[in-house]
């Protein structure tokens, strides 16, 4: 083999030794490592800076020649710790938060009682008002006890058509006030009838019930209030 056939194999032989430039190292901030097939321009433009920036910051004689591997700062000396302008565009784009549920409308106040009411039955209170479960006042007392109207006004039901509330009576004491009255025994007073306050209106008992009680409801407008906030004191 000759002499310069010797060197062309010996050169060829370490160039396909020789380690390419490493093109997938993580940059520093403030940095690009070139990738094959980039261009100064595209680096620029991929980097929101100018083509004379890059060629500036790292002092390119010729702006066509950047090899793949090279680092190439992209961010301004000052800037260089700041991560790049196009940093967060790799990552998972965060999910949007839920848009916020509209406020809800605060429970309108019942409409004012303008009537005096007085209790409907003697007995103590034995289960209050709270809503949910009991929309009224549950008062003991013992089978035919008296019933009495808690005011003035005319009775607009009559019946035991409510399972749940047995022999029942509602009285309208104007345009936005009723009583209800249920677990009766007896219903005194008829539908349609004009009663006055303290009339004896029904016998108490357990229709409905699991024992002798009378349950009794204030209703104004279109709400359920606790009567006990309207009752006098005892």
């Amino acid at each position: 083999m000759s002499l310069r056939a010797l060197i062309l194999c010996s050169s060829l032989a370490l160039a396909a030794c020789a380690t390419p430039p490493q093109t997938d190292a993580p940059a520093p901030p403030g940095y690009y490592r070139v990738q094959p097939g980039d261009t100064l321009y595209r680096i620029a433009r991929q980097q929101k800076q100018s083509v004379g920036n890059l060629t500036r910051w790292n002092q390119l004689a010729d702006s066509a020649v950047i090899q793949a591997g090279q680092l190439l700062r992209v961010q301004p000396a000052a800037s260089a710790g700041k991560p790049s302008a196009n940093a967060g565009k790799s990552a998972a784009a965060k999910p949007k938060p839920a848009p916020a549920k509209p406020a809800e409308k605060p429970p309108q106040p019942p409409a004012k009682l303008t009537i005096a009411l007085q209790w409907p039955a003697s007995g103590p209170v034995i289960a209050g008002f709270d809503g949910n479960r009991n929309k009224g006042l549950d008062i003991a007392g013992s089978a035919g006890d008296p019933v009495r109207a808690a005011a003035a006004g005319k009775v607009v039901y009559s019946g035991k058509g409510i399972r749940a509330y047995g022999n029942l009576l509602i009285i309208k004491h104007n345009e936005s006030t009723l009583t209800v009255y249920a677990h009766n025994q007896k219903l005194l007073a008829q539908e349609g009838e004009q009663v006055s306050a303290g009339q004896q209106i029904a016998t108490m008992g357990d229709s409905g019930a699991n024992r002798v009680k009378l349950h009794f409801e204030l209703r104004l407008g279109t709400q359920v209030v606790n009567p006990a906030a309207y009752l006098p004191p005892r």
